[in-house]
């Protein structure tokens, strides 16, 4: 059983073994492929030493191990079944039988007896795989160090309940609840030797070394080994989890491709020296350790374990040989490709830092090999934990003091995936290019570590960068069509690299470490890495190393590949990456044990040791009783003074002012962009977003769990006034309401959004936005929750905001905001690319976007004022400091440098405050920068007459360290008196603002504040308060800082968490916005600048340079730029100048002396004068805005300002006379001079600090690699892993680049990283679905503290503002023309409230003749004999421009009953539409329709296109399915829902924006409604309205107009009627039964109003009315239900007016024309046909023709329509342009006529248009007695023409039996003869009387018909004609004009 045996056959099938040689072959390096035979037998095992053997494992061990796994397999494993257990016994998992607890983390610190000769070893459970179950079992049957002599067979105890003698390990694994599925087997589940740690606890020591497995050689032919890192979830195998596609020709040392996260297989190359058994593509022992012990991977005190390597014997194990494998469980990489989960047993495991060259905290990896003893005090004497990187190859045990050493996978890492080909390579067929070998990645290490100096921390980033370009320009030919050469980041590596083989390594790397000066030490060792390792640890003991920061040790042999490991030595790189280890919670717990423990008592006394005069606080306390009283009065006077102010206000300062909510461009510009995106997605076919559906905004704002944040996003919400704006709040807004709209991330957050999201389920018509601010806070997953104990609120944005129901609602929109998306832009981000929108930029191309007042000040310009050319530098690093903490971290290796750089501070600050009050031998106890902060602090309110002063930000944050720093800080401005100077704030996330009673009631004075109880509750409220605020929480949450903050201290940020995110964060405290140069005065202070050098090295004039250097550095040449060579104040000349200068450099009162005055005047001039204009524009905001009433008592200073505004330019050539002296003003002036105000102004620090951006102070670390640029230009920081939770799809990746837009960042980011576990967006893959996008969320990114959240405030403005839009629409809103024309009589037919007309009552109704529609304003009067009198004052007073003005609209609310376009969608009218996703396109039938017309001459041949859904409205003929006719109801009929007159709606170029919606206006109603279209149209008409009836006109009416599309409707629905009455007479109903009447509406009728009246007045004429809107089908069923219905022939309504006077609804009924709107009795205007050719006034005309029938027109004047203005389509669709050319030349109507046979240019336009065009402009030719003679009309015959507004017309028909006005009395000034039929005749028109001169104008088709009529009508006896008279339209011949002939009456 423990033993194996030489020449024993394999139990292998021969196919098997046959498939593992050729796939080893095609992946080994060897040329001649091993024997298949010499496979098949096992060869005799040789003795070989631990350090060159192996042998590989028979295969029943590699069976076993499969049967183990259960994995995929050929054969399926035999089922085991295990006895029952007896009766009551215990059955828990991690119990034995008896009840007692095994588990290894229960019972590790329980006294075990242990037998003689038995060992403690650890079980492994299938069923708990976390755990370890303890066994005492006798270790004669246990294999010895060689693996082998275990005797056959067990003997075991169980250490739980005691009993002894189990001589079965199938008993003794049923006794401990193993519960397994397979034949128990002692060499699977007994896998680890326990040992006593130092404390004495039992922990997990060797692997169980069955059959020498740790101690095999390699075998030539491995190439990878396959270990499962976790079980998957699904099953416990592999099962499909890799890609299985072999690489064709890779190296075998270096598998290409595709990392896998569901199964994270370490890959080893095939020559590194292992002694590991192969155990058939399973797990070795020591892997399986790591799988049972990942819960204890995360703990600081244990290391992570080295991987075996071999070759995988079958295929389907899953495993494919580009798959590498990490048990690195801190840093596995999954790429997108892995389809499964893994299962992250350690909660944790990922989160860890992965961005310096470091792993999580460790104890010492697993290895094989002789074990390496760390000696005992190496801390002691080292004063640091080495930290050793695994590398290549074999790690070899430690054992003794590991606690004094750190071991890191990290490297390895690295190695392993700057081996594998990206996807972006393979899917261009490059994965047949090898990788970058092993030895020459250790030689470019060396290379790297060689070039590091001596302060610099080594960045994994680098390397990978290193190993890309290396790999790129070995392979450059074959790269460089597949992807764009990446320019050279480190010029150290050799441009040319050839192959380095291992015997030459350790040569090539001494040389490269030779010129360092010993700072890399090479170490080449013969055997195993032990010695190399054993080597490092005796030259560390001695001494030895110093001087060295790295150490690589080498073991390369000519006939194995390398083993390598590099560890870190160096004091201060140890310390640094041993730090970064930690994740932020361990951090903050070894801070706070520290503190705790009181361990950092040694620092305090080291510190008290320092000071030759004794103990500080002995100094202090000394100096406190020494001083006391004198000191106070004289330090707090300054300050006190100012809050007594005189009344005239001569001394105050008038700079202060706290922003208010102010739109900038910027902010508008964003918000717009906001709304765009919004409404790209509503109009998108996914119909993701319904924006037609909602009537108004809600909101709700999640913010980070910080006070200040949530105060100060209620601030911004109040003062934006935006509840008031949306109508969410009403006028008395309080505290609490607000409230509502804003939720902290914290405890109580899941109520408040509970409540938001009842309000979303029941107000579907609310659009709702989610709005995430601050974003990229905490993106942690639900599932995975970093800190369970400590932070409740983690996970909380997962919990609620990507819960079902925000995902689902579709009136939620999430908008995710943030300074830093770039944890939003991983490969499995909800937001899609095209919902991103970015900041922004300020300009393009040097111009400027935005005109703003103020500059912003971010990183980029940070990083620029570090430039040279600058005259100081913003950022900034404390070389003393630095020293002086490097110094003291030796001295204490184990106390945590977070602690001794906090205690350096205290210590520093302390000793400046003492410095400044006049201790000055305490100068020499801080630095330099720390004096400068501290003096300006204190100094700044006395320089200012109201005691405005700076704010200095010291960031602190580990929570413990700054209340030890408050403490201290607070203690010491106690003893020196300095309580009333400055405040110490501790700014910490939990909590609020707490300052001193003093400092409140100065600041309710600054900002006029009365009310008692005011508190400042965010740090803007903070503005020019002199104070030191400690910043402390892991992370700044959104808190805006304000504008007097001078100095941002962020010596004590974490440097060793290196990740973009968190440092950008740290900088965008100081963002900042300075008030902008005025441009006039640039010039001037450029020119001060440059010349006088000496200025630009003192820190007196640092306060007025800054700004202006910063904002005209963009225009420098970029090529000239330079980095300055220290931007370290010690060892600059400013420092030196600095120091000497620091006690008088703003102390005086005078800021600028006297030589200084005369130096450069217009220096001090610009400065003032800049400051004047800025306060004068704040001071008229503030008027203009009316915000403040006090105001007003300054007004005389703003006049006084504004003069000095006008005398600026005076001012600058010649300086005032020195007569005004600075405060020579008396009390009694009502405002100081010109001078005095000038330099008052100056002197408030505060002002200053307001014009140019705080000064940063950073670690050396963080400062290097901000400050240093890649070859890209890009800062270092950018390069960073972006995020914490998220981590790298490859090291195998292009460097980004400057040129980059955001944009393209985010693309990058969304290419090239993938989240961890523990990311809220991990789950986030494609199941199946073709996007993983949340169709309704949003991303804005902008820079920090530039204006985000009053952009968003300003998108919810501005969106809801179009909802209302979307919810409104604008109407025709005009008066009716020509009242005045109406017949004026009190004798009303009708009473007011009658609801029908009487018929005989309204057959005596005269038919009012004139039109009354404003539409027709410029159409000509229609005459009647009643009118003439009137007509001619009126239409005499019309103005000829009035007619062209553009036509007047209101702006209404939709109604629930309004007609919709296209654009709505909503639940209701989805079916409707046609549109519903869940039912497919609704099919629809072309049926043709054809009937004969007469007067056509042809037959017409119609095409109706019924949808399915619409076919029961039709009668088809049986067998052929032919339509027959449109059914029509009964007159009888009578039914609520529905309507019985079919709707026809002719529409062209409208299939967008015509309202053919009629769901909501027919009240839900059936109806039939019918488009008609022209031929050209149908399909797009079709394709937006699937779901509608469509009636075809034939192709020759394309050209046609309105009338066509009428007269088509009437002729075809009186056939129908027709057919209708033939076919329900067979059912035995009378033909008169058959409903007659149609509806023709408008295309853009969009809403429907009735009128009440209510005639309960004392008398008959009294009454009152409203107008309400009401639905299409009440007033329809109202016109159906008309008495004797069928006697109208036309019925029709008003239209709409805002201005409708009760005069004109007095008579309920009107007899005259109707628009737009009517009803038509089909049946009784069988013989008044509309004109087919007409294109305007075809209504009017057919109107006319109605009454001259005798038929009845009835107008409803209670019911009228409301008209939307549509833009586009309709008659606007015709376009007159000419038929030569195709370039569009404006025509005028003049030339739409021309004489006949001329060479005149044709026109493309159908001839009846052009004519009545030219009619309505030009007819004043043709009739030149009838203009504006109007009573004189034109006679026109049978037709209504537009002669134009200043022509009246005179309508009469020829047809016998008419109705005519009477002529007698009238005589006509012209007669129009247009198409003339039959029934005009010549004894007919000899009945007119004509003035002399009139003239006569007859148009016919063609000449010849013009000839003919003339005789016809015998024309020549009264008309005199000339050939010259005689017209055509401009149109050619093909296009049949019309001609005219004119001529004069005789």
């Amino acid at each position: 059983m423990g033993n194996s045996y030489a020449g024993q056959l394999k139990t292998t099938r021969f196919e098997e073994v046959l498939h593992n040689s050729i796939e080893a072959s095609l992946r080994s390096n060897n040329l001649v492929p091993r024997p298949i035979f010499s496979q098949l037998y096992l060869e005799a095992e040789q003795q070989l030493s631990s350090l060159e053997a192996g042998s590989r494992a028979d295969n029943e061990e590699e069976e076993e191990e499969e049967e183990e796994e259960g994995s995929e397999s050929s054969s399926p494993p035999v089922s085991y079944q295990m006895k029952p257990p007896p009766e009551g016994c215990c059955t828990t998992d991690g119990f034995c039988q008896a009840g007692k607890d095994l588990r290894l983390v229960s019972i590790s610190n329980e006294h075990i007896e242990v037998p003689s000769g038995f060992l403690l070893v650890g079980a492994k459970s299938p069923n708990l795989p976390d755990h370890l179950l303890v066994c005492a079992v006798d270790k004669r049957f246990l294999p010895d160090d060689n693996g082998r002599n275990a005797l056959l067979g067990f003997s075991g105890n169980c250490v739980g309940c005691g009993k002894k003698g189990f001589c079965y390990f199938t008993e003794f694994s049923n006794h401990i609840n193993l519960k397994l599925t397979t034949q128990p087997k002692k060499q699977k589940h007994l896998k680890y030797y326990l040992v006593r740690n130092a404390q004495g606890a039992l922990t997990k020591g060797s692997v169980i070394c069955w059959k020498g497995a740790e101690f095999r050689g390699r075998q030539p032919s491995s190439s990878t080994c396959s270990s499962t890192l976790f079980q998957l979830p699904e099953s416990s195998g592999l099962s499909g989890s890799t890609s299985s596609e072999p690489l064709p020709a890779a190296n075998p040392s270096a598998p290409t491709g595709t990392q896998q996260a569901a199964a994270a297989i370490d890959h080893i190359p095939s020559t590194a020296a292992f002694s590991s058994t192969v155990y058939n593509g399973r797990e070795s022992p020591k892997q399986q350790l790591v799988k049972n012990n990942l819960s204890a991977l995360t703990r600081p005190s244990v290391l992570g374990t080295l991987t075996n390597s071999g070759p995988p014997k079958k295929r389907h194990k899953g495993w494919s040989p580009e798959s590498p494998s990490s048990t690195e469980t801190w840093n596995l990489q999954p790429n997108s490709q892995a389809p499964n989960r893994i299962k992250n047993d350690g909660g944790s495991l990922s989160s860890l830092p992965h961005s310096a060259l470091v792993g999580p905290a460790s104890s010492p990896m697993l290895g094989s090999g002789e074990p390496v003893s760390v000696p005992d005090n190496l801390l002691k004497i080292c004063k640091a934990k080495p930290v050793i990187f695994k590398g290549h190859g074999n790690f070899p045990y430690l054992c003794g003091n590991i606690n004094d050493v750190i071991v890191s996978p990290l490297l390895y890492t690295c190695y392993r995936n700057s081996q594998s080909l990206s996807r972006a390579y393979e899917q261009y067929g490059a994965s047949t290019i090898q990788p970058i070998s092993e030895e020459m990645q250790l030689l470019l290490t060396v290379y790297y570590l060689v070039q590091l100096a001596s302060d610099q921390v080594p960045l994994i980033e680098d390397l990978e960068q290193i190993f890309m370009r290396s790999w790129r320009e070995s392979h450059l030919s074959e790269i460089r069509q597949y992807q764009q050469a990446i320019p050279q980041t480190f010029p150290q590596v050799p441009s040319q690299i050839t192959p380095v083989t291992s015997a030459q390594l350790p040569w090539l790397a001494g040389l490269a470490a030779s010129s360092c000066n010993d700072s890399v030490h090479i170490i080449e060792c013969s055997y195993s890495l032990a010695e190399g390792l054993s080597e490092m640890f005796k030259l560390l003991i001695e001494g030895k190393l110093i001087k060295t920061n790295y150490v690589v040790i080498i073991c390369a042999s000519r006939n194995r590949a390398i083993d390598s490991c590099i560890v870190i030595t160096g004091k201060y790189q140890a310390r640094v990456l041993s730090e970064s280890m930690l994740s932020p919670s361990d951090y903050q717990k070894e801070v706070n044990y520290q503190l705790v423990t009181g361990k950092v008592e040694t620092l305090g006394s080291f510190f008290s040791t320092l000071c030759p005069e004794g103990d500080i606080d002995l100094l202090l306390e000394k100096f406190y009783q020494e001083n006391q009283g004198h000191i106070s009065s004289s330090l707090s006077a300054s300050v006190n003074k100012p809050t007594a102010l005189n009344g005239t206000g001569a001394t105050l300062c008038t700079s202060y002012e706290i922003e208010r909510h102010q739109i900038r461009p910027f902010q508008l510009a964003v918000a717009q962009k906001l709304l765009s995106h919004i409404c790209s997605i509503a109009d998108s076919s996914t119909q993701n977003l319904d924006l037609g559906s909602f009537e108004k905004i809600d909101f709700l704002i999640c913010v980070p769990p910080s006070e200040v944040t949530y105060q100060q996003t209620l601030f911004h919400l109040w003062h934006s006034g935006i509840l008031l704006e949306l109508g969410l709040e009403k006028e008395h807004l309080t505290k609490q309401r607000v409230e509502q709209y804003v939720m902290k991330l914290d405890a109580e957050a899941q109520i408040k959004f509970k409540v938001f999201l009842q309000n979303s389920m029941q107000n579907p018509h609310t659009l709702f936005v989610l709005i995430h601010d601050h974003a990229h806070w905490d993106l942690m997953s639900a599932m995975h929750s970093l800190y369970p104990q400590t932070e409740l609120s983690t996970g909380l944005v997962d919990r609620l905001l990507n819960c079902r129901e925000v995902k689902e609602a579709p009136n939620i929109v999430t908008l995710h905001v943030t300074s830093f998306p770039y944890a939003l832009q991983t490969q499995h981000t909800h937001i899609s690319p095209y919902n991103e929108i970015h900041w922004p930029s300020s300009y393009s191309n040097g111009v400027d976007l935005y005109y703003e007042n103020k500059k912003y000040f971010g990183l980029s310009e940070f990083i620029e004022s570090t430039l040279s050319g600058h005259s100081i530098p913003l950022l900034r690093y404390d070389s003393s400091f630095e020293a002086m903490v490097m110094a003291l971290g030796k001295r204490f290796p184990r106390l945590h440098s977070a602690v001794i750089r906090t205690f350096v501070l205290i210590q520093h600050y302390s000793a400046a405050m003492m410095a400044v009050c006049g201790l000055s031998q305490m100068k020499n106890y801080t630095s330099v920068e720390t004096l400068e902060i501290t003096q300006n602090l204190i100094n700044s309110s006395r320089q200012c007459p109201s005691g405005h002063g700076l704010m200095v930000v010291l960031r602190i944050p580990c929570t413990p360290l700054a209340a030890v720093a408050y403490e201290r800080l607070y203690n010491v401005r106690e003893r020196l008196a300095l309580e009333d100077n400055f405040e110490i704030i501790l700014g910490n996330p939990n909590s609020g603002i707490t300052i001193g009673k003093h400092f409140v009631e100065q600041l309710k004075v600054w900002q006029k504040i009365e009310d008692v109880d005011w508190r400042p509750q965010t740090y803007l409220e903070l503005e020019g308060l002199p104070c030191i605020l400690i910043f402390s929480g892991m992370d700044p949450q959104g808190e805006s800082l304000p504008r007097s903050l001078r100095y941002c201290d962020l010596r004590l940020i974490n440097s060793s968490s290196l990740v973009r995110t968190t440092l950008e964060q740290e900088l965008g405290l100081a963002a900042y916005f300075v008030s902008s140069e005025i441009h006039t005065e640039k010039a001037v202070v450029n020119d001060v600048l440059e010349s006088d050098p000496e200025k630009l090295s003192s820190t007196d004039n640092e306060d007025e340079e800054i700004a202006t250097e910063g904002s005209t550095s963009e225009k420098r040449s970029p090529m000239k730029r330079e980095r300055s060579h220290s931007h370290d104040s010690a060892s600059s000349s400013l420092s030196s100048k600095a120091s000497i200068t620091a006690f008088c450099s703003e102390s005086s009162p005078p800021l600028i002396g006297a030589v200084d005055m005369a130096k450069s005047p217009h220096h001090v001039l610009n400065n003032s004068a800049e400051e004047t204009t800025n306060n004068y524009e704040r001071q008229k905001q503030k008027v203009d805005k009316g915000a403040q009433t006090t105001i007003s008592k300054h007004l005389p200073l703003l006049t006084e300002q504004l003069d000095t505004k006008q005398n600026i330019k005076s001012a600058q050539i010649s300086i005032t006379s020195s007569s005004s002296s600075p405060f020579s003003s008396s009390s009694s002036s009502s405002a100081p001079t010109h001078s005095s105000f000038i330099l008052q102004t100056s002197q408030c620090s505060m002002t200053k600090a307001s014009k140019q951006p705080p000064i940063v102070f950073l670690p050396k670390l963080v400062y290097d690699i901000i400050t240093s640029t890649d070859s890209s230009g890009l800062p270092k920081s950018s390069s960073l892993l972006p995020y914490h939770s998220v981590m790298w799809a490859s090291s195998f990746r292009p460097l980004m680049s400057k040129m980059m837009t955001c944009t393209e960042q985010s693309l990058y980011y969304r290419q090239w990283t993938v989240p961890k576990p523990i990311h809220m967006d991990y789950n986030n893959r494609n199941e199946g679905r073709m996007d993983t996008f949340h169709p309704r969320r949003l991303l804005l990114s902008g820079p920090p503290q530039i204006g985000k959240t009053g952009a968003y405030l300003q998108f919810l403005s501005i969106l809801s503002r179009m909802l209302i839009r979307l919810t409104e629409v604008d109407v025709y809103d005009e008066e009716e023309i020509n009242i005045n024309i109406k017949e004026e009589s009190d004798q009303y037919c009708h009473q007011p409230g009658d609801l029908w007309p009487d018929l005989e009552t309204f057959k005596k109704m005269p038919f009012d003749y004139t039109i009354h529609d404003p539409k027709y304003e410029d159409a000509s009067l229609i005459c009647s004999k009643l009118q003439t009198i009137n007509s001619e004052g009126s239409s005499m007073s019309r103005r000829e421009e009035d007619m062209y003005t553009r036509r007047q609209t209101t702006r209404m609310r939709l109604s629930k009953y309004a007609a919709y376009n296209t654009y709505h969608h909503c639940e209701q009218c989805h079916q409707y539409m046609g549109f519903n996703p869940r039912y497919q396109l609704y099919e629809s039938t072309l049926h043709a329709f054809a009937f004969s017309y007469s007067m056509l001459g042809e037959e017409i041949q119609l095409h109706f296109i019924i949808p399915k859904s619409k076919e029961h409205h039709f009668v088809f003929s049986q067998p052929g399915r032919q339509l027959e006719s449109m059914r029509l109801p009964l007159v009888t009929d009578k039914s609520e829902d529905y309507i019985k007159s079919p709707t026809f709606t002719p529409t062209t170029g409208r299939h967008e924006h015509g309202l053919f919606n009629l769901y909501h206006a027919m009240d839900g109603a059936s109806h039939l409604h019918v488009l008609v279209v022209k031929e050209y149209e149908m399909a797009i008409y079709k394709k937006y309205w699937p779901n509608h009836i469509m009636l075809v006109l034939p192709s020759i009416f394309n050209s046609a107009g309105v009338g066509a599309a009428h007269f088509l409707i009437k002729e075809l629905s009186y056939h129908n009627l027709e057919l209708e009455r033939n076919r329900q007479e067979e059912l035995g109903i009378k033909p008169q039964d058959i409903w007659p009447f149609i509806v023709i509406s408008d295309d853009s009728c969009v809403m429907w109003n009735a009128v009440e009246v209510d005639c309960s007045g004392d008398r008959k004429s009294d009454y009152t009315w409203t107008e309400r809107n009401v639905s299409l089908k009440q007033i329809l069923q109202h016109i159906e239900a008309t008495p004797n219905v069928t006697h109208y022939a036309l019925i029709g309504m008003r239209k709409w007016s805002s201005k409708t006077n009760s005069a004109e609804i007095k008579e309920p009924f009107s007899c005259c024309h109707v628009h737009d709107f009517i009803m038509l009795n089909v049946d009784l205007t069988q013989n008044v046909q509309y004109n087919q050719n007409r294109f305007t006034c075809d209504d009017v005309d057919f109107n006319l023709r109605v009454h001259s029938a005798g038929l009845l027109i009835c107008r409803f004047n209670h019911f009228s329509v409301m008209k939307k203005q549509i833009a586009v389509g309709g008659q606007r669709s015709f376009h007159i342009k000419s038929k030569v050319s195709d370039t569009p030349v404006s025509i005028s109507p003049a030339q739409y006529i021309c004489a006949p046979d001329s060479k005149h240019t044709f026109l493309a336009a159908p001839a009846q248009l052009l004519l009545e065009k030219y009619l309505q402009y030009h007819s004043h030719r043709f009739f030149p007695l009838s203009l504006k003679n109007y009573s004189h009309p034109v006679l026109s015959v049978d037709c209504y023409l537009n002669l134009g507004p200043q022509i009246a017309v005179c309508y009469v028909s020829s047809r016998p039996h008419s109705l005519n006005i009477s002529s007698s009395g009238l005589t006509f000034s012209g007669l129009l003869l247009y198409l003339c039929d039959s029934f005009v005749v010549a004894s007919f028109l000899k009945k007119f009387h004509f003035l002399k001169g009139a003239t006569l104008c007859v148009i016919c088709q063609d000449r010849n018909s013009l000839r003919q009529t003339v005789v016809r009508l015998e024309l020549e006896d009264e008309w005199q004609f000339r050939l010259r008279d005689e017209f055509q339209t401009a149109n050619a011949k093909e296009d049949r004009p019309l001609f005219f002939l004119t001529g004069r009456h005789i």
